[in-house]
């Protein structure tokens, strides 16, 4: 149930169900228990098709780690999550494709902040603890008018099973979704991942989101 910039999730199990059943459950990228998530249709490129993903951790911790890309030039999503998860801690990831808000200089860090903080409203948690991840277009501002509204929307059908359309929603080149799941005895991982040979150096626009209990 992954997406995005570059980065790691590390979540652990809940303490409430979740909120939303949606249909059309996969055992691919099931969310752990805590996790959920949503996409929903911002109208960032093609018409129809589900270009926003919301990973939310209702706790009870809120670990995280993160890799990113050691390029010497970062979209501004990189930049202010790197900050997010300094302290090890993070609440939600947001996930846009379409636009990756890479050479967009201030405009560009303000979108993305104001981005965070309308997750950190809408969810009732601070800006700083969510994670922001943009892939698509550079040299692009994001259309704001349509990232918000979506965002105001998508905390009403969250879902613990949402894992295989959140991974849909981040595909910009890809031909196939990328998820996986590892399940043993008394713990589980799942991740999502959006990139076509986009790895090097250190992921570079390869966004991925993994979650564990």
């Amino acid at each position: 149930m992954a997406l995005k910039a570059a980065t790691a999730l590390a979540s652990s199990v809940a303490s409430r169900p979740s909120r939303l059943a949606l249909a059309g459950r996969d055992e691919q990228l099931r969310p752990r228990p805590g996790i959920e998530l949503l996409p929903f249709f911002g109208g960032e490129h093609e018409p129809g098709k589900p270009d926003v993903a919301l990973v939310v951790n209702d706790g009870p911790d809120q670990h995280a780690a993160a890799v990113f890309t050691t390029n010497r030039v970062e979209a501004a999503p990189v930049t202010w999550s790197r900050t997010v998860v300094s302290d090890g801690r993070a609440d939600a990831v947001v996930l846009n494709s379409g636009g990756a808000n890479a050479c967009t200089g201030a405009p560009g860090f303000q979108d993305t902040h104001r981005t965070a903080e309308h997750v950190g409203e809408v969810l009732g948690v601070a800006a700083g603890d969510v994670v922001v991840c943009s892939t698509g277009l550079i040299g692009e501002r994001l259309p704001m008018h349509l990232l918000l509204p979506g965002i105001d929307a998508a905390i009403e059908v969250l879902a613990v099973d949402g894992g295989p359309a959140a991974a849909q929603a981040i595909m910009t080149t890809d031909s196939v979704a990328k998820t996986a799941v590892a399940q043993r005895e008394g713990w589980s991982v799942g991740g999502m991942a959006k990139g076509a040979g986009t790895l090097a150096p250190a992921l570079a626009t390869m966004p991925v989101v993994i979650t564990t209990d």
